[in-house]
């Protein structure tokens, strides 16, 4: 009796529960695909289903720059949630992160939408998923904890559908002219600092990535799918990928890719739905949603469904039939069901398999040796970190292997600050991947760049050692502490690395007065550089709080000041030599909008405000021609066409703010609305092509793609030479690593200064057609002329690209506090 009472108990509070749990429509009041939902209504929906479901957990993982929280489910059977932590252990054992007390046996699938905050189908498919797993496919999570993110990017994702739902019409127009399927700039495709975040897995420079990461390397799970959504006439894309597939993937990843997408397409077969594969998207750089978790051990996947921000609630395809959000949604759900029953039916294989990828030992590279200077190892060490992977500091003086600046074969001396990073460590092969000298191609069409190597990247010396490199564990840097002295002259310090340029930032915004030299001296016994910044007592008399103000700000940014006694300077110039200038607080603006890059905007934008933490005015180009120029010392021209921007009038406007003392930044493709201008010197190097007017192009018609790409650089790194007396080099040798990311080329300046260039191309890492690489012959970097009293800079290479190129950014900064700088604002 007791018993019988006992179950019809459990069964009315189960129904109970069930009568609470509603389904996405019964919440939100509409049917999936009729509307889109916001990132709060669908926030909130997760939040009803974890709290009447026993069947999901739903955390909060971070918030956005714009304050929406990031969040993810946890879905599983009631017994595994109530030893998800025994679980997740015993799946970190496979891999060597953690000490497993049993063997692993359940799959664990990532299930990410939405990334691209315009492709926004993802989100809407994550509800109906979420919902049918928890309702129709429990049995599904015996053996299976998904985690699902149902927004990785909810800023992009509420841009669009703001904008949206502003403007549709009402019932919605599937025409392809109709405004609604035409995105304003700049879309809703990035994140807050318009950063595209399926590009920054591996270089987390944003706040989504990072705090993502936390929860990805606590699961490092054995399937993980992207969901995307590409052109309105493309139907769906799944996998298996594309070539090139990077060299560390192994078989069983291959394949199983391969038995995931027949699954698929017995769906889609069923359905009468078209998809592709195998085309398009390859698995090469490492900081895609797919390439990511597959160098962690996973599956890694990309789904991508026809639709985008053009295609709105529905929109007439150029195929002749109407592509609905109705659709899109039901394609990702379905794909997103696929995965997961794939993997419910290979436990034991996705176990087994994932043991071994973090088996190592067959790795050609057992050690990385890093050394240089202090901060960039520091900035490298940061990143590391992220990705949880280990470093120690070597203990061997004299080390052999592949030396990253000799480009070959040869002898590196370590020293007491040198970092090693072994691959005989849980992610060796993500270590491979992100530090290798060269990556290797098997097919030179690829989706991104071709070369991303960190010791390239951050500007360090490195060797690739073939034998494990001895080492010990990497002990903490003592705390610079620095002390006031205030009856000295001043204070000096270095300049080589981003992080003087934010102590120089810093000092600015609190009017501290600030010199820095042209021509290397000596102080107080030590030598300094071009670039030292230069503090006096001097400059700053009517600031009480001068001594202070400095030494708090220098302890907090870890710069050591070395107090001068005297401004007479050992050798070199004095303080108050013409040599020694000083820094005017420049007013930077940066151009935005129609014809400008959102991307390259972006990275400006995240540059100053996130690294430099510096002032910068943002100027829309609609109304760029009524401005006063005058207000401002720089001006930033992102990439971009300014063709209808900087029309005959607005150009010699600009020329004329220039000629009286203003600074303009080029950046990329912005370089071409000078070349060849009447008073700019920038003029571009035409390749040689030879005239097939008369034969016609008998290249035949499938071998165009092909052929084109002689003419192409893929994110490549090449070698620059640097005339490093000039302030923009400040901080750098004579050498420089710049990836290139175009096959643009530019004639070395007859006026002016050529601060980096190309003589000879060089190529270190990555892919260059034979075509353009002949036509990279004496060509510009970065080169700066001057216009009457101000001055033009050319960046033909975007230093800040993605904000991972770390040892660019000091480039950027000497280009705005430096060149040309001694006219002080009032």
């Amino acid at each position: 009796m007791k018993s019988t009472l006992l179950f019809v108990t459990f069964l009315f509070l189960g129904l109970q529960i069930n009568a609470q749990l509603q389904s996405p429509e019964e919440f939100l009041g509409y049917e999936i695909g009729e509307q889109f939902s916001r990132h709060a209504d669908v926030v909130n929906y997760f939040e009803q289903v974890a709290k009447n479901s026993p069947l999901v957990q739903y955390h909060t993982y971070g918030k956005t720059n714009e304050r929406r929280p990031l969040t993810y489910a946890v879905i599983s059977s009631e017994e595994n949630l109530r030893n998800l932590e025994e679980i997740r252990n015993n799946h970190l054992g496979n891999t060597g992160i953690a000490e497993a007390e049993a063997k692993a046996d359940k799959a664990i699938v990532w299930l990410s939408y939405n990334v691209h905050g315009n492709e926004a189908s993802g989100t809407e498919a994550a509800m109906k998923t979420l919902y049918e797993l928890i309702t129709e496919k429990e049995d599904w999570l015996e053996n299976t904890v998904v985690i699902l993110d149902p927004s990785v990017n909810p800023d992009g994702r509420d841009r669009y559908i703001n904008w949206y739902n502003q403007v549709k019409a009402e019932p919605y127009d599937p025409l392809q002219a109709a405004a609604e399927h035409h995105e304003p700039w700049p879309g809703g495709r990035p994140n807050h600092y318009l950063f595209d975040l399926n590009r920054d897995w591996a270089w987390a420079t944003q706040v989504e990535t990072q705090q993502r990461l936390k929860i990805y390397n606590q699961w490092m799970p054995h399937i993980h799918v992207d969901f995307h959504e590409q052109g309105i006439n493309e139907p769906y894309y799944f996998a298996p990928a594309a070539e090139p597939f990077h060299e560390i993937i192994t078989p069983f990843q291959r394949e199983f890719q391969t038995e995931i997408g027949k699954n698929h397409a017995k769906y889609f077969d069923e359905e009468g739905w078209l998809f592709f594969t195998k085309e398009r998207f390859d698995l090469l750089y490492p900081s895609y949603g797919d390439t990511y978790p597959t160098y962690m051990g996973a599956i890694g996947m990309t789904y991508e469904q026809a639709g985008h921000g053009r295609a709105g609630l529905g929109i007439n395809t150029d195929e002749g039939y109407e592509l609905t959000l109705k659709d899109r949604v039901a394609h990702h759900h379905t794909t997103g069901l696929s995965t997961i029953e794939v993997a419910t039916k290979n436990i034991d294989a996705l176990n087994t398999e994932f043991k071994k990828y973090f088996d190592n030992s067959g790795l050609e590279y057992k050690s990385y040796a890093v050394k240089g200077n202090p901060d960039k190892v520091a900035s490298l060490k940061e990143l590391l970190d992220k990705h949880e992977i280990k470093y120690q500091k070597a203990t061997s003086g004299r080390l052999n292997g592949f030396n990253y600046t000799e480009g070959k074969t040869g002898r590196f001396n370590a020293d007491e600050n040198t970092l090693v990073i072994n691959t005989n460590q849980p992610k060796g092969k993500m270590v491979n991947v992100l530090f290798e000298p060269t990556t290797t191609l098997t097919d030179s069409l690829t989706y991104d760049i071709t070369a991303w190597s960190l010791p390239y990247a951050y500007g360090l010396e490195a060797v690739a050692s073939t034998r494990e490199v001895s080492s010990e564990e990497n002990s903490t840097n003592a705390e610079i502490s620095n002390k006031a002295n205030p009856s000295g002259a001043g204070y000096v310090t270095k300049w080589n690395a981003l992080q003087d340029a934010q102590f120089l930032a810093e000092l600015l915004k609190e009017n501290i007065k600030v010199r820095f030299s042209e021509i290397p001296f000596k102080s107080e016994g030590k030598e300094f550089e071009r670039g030292s910044l230069i503090l006096t007592k001097s400059d700053n008399r009517t600031n009480e709080n001068f001594d202070e103000t400095v030494v708090e700000i220098a302890n907090k940014h870890q710069r050591q000041l070395i107090p001068a006694n005297t401004s007479f300077a050992g050798s070199g110039p004095d303080f108050g030599s013409p040599e020694v200038k000083l820094i005017n607080p420049p007013k930077v603006a940066v151009l935005k909008g129609k014809g400008t890059s959102s991307l390259n905007y972006g990275e400006i934008w995240h540059f100053f405000e996130q690294d430099l933490k510096y002032p910068l005015t943002s100027i829309n180009t609609d109304y760029f021609k009524g401005i006063n120029l005058t207000q401002f010392d720089v001006l930033i021209m992102p990439e971009g066409n300014y063709s209808d921007i900087l029309d005959e009038d607005a150009l010699n406007r600009v020329k004329d703010w220039v000629s009286n003392g203003g600074k303009l930044i080029a950046i990329g493709s912005a370089a071409k609305t000078f070349a060849g201008k009447d008073d700019f010197t920038l003029k571009e190097n035409k390749s040689e092509t030879k005239d097939s007017t008369a034969t016609g192009n008998l290249i035949p018609y499938a071998q165009r793609e092909r052929e084109a790409a002689k003419d192409m650089i893929t994110g490549s790194i090449i070698k620059t030479k640097l005339d490093n007396t000039h302030p923009m080099a400040f901080g750098y040798s004579d050498t420089y690593l710049s990836l290139k990311l175009s096959s643009d080329s530019y004639k070395l300046l007859d006026e002016g200064y050529n601060v980096a260039f190309i003589q000879k191309p060089e190529i270190v890492a990555g892919f260059v057609g034979n075509s353009a690489i002949k036509n990279l012959k004496n060509s510009l970097v970065f080169g700066e002329e001057r216009m009457g009293s101000g001055s033009v800079i050319y960046m033909v290479d975007n230093p800040l690209f993605r904000a991972f190129w770390e040892n660019g950014k000091l480039f950027f900064a000497n280009s705005v506090f430096f060149v040309n700088n001694n006219k002080f604002r009032l």
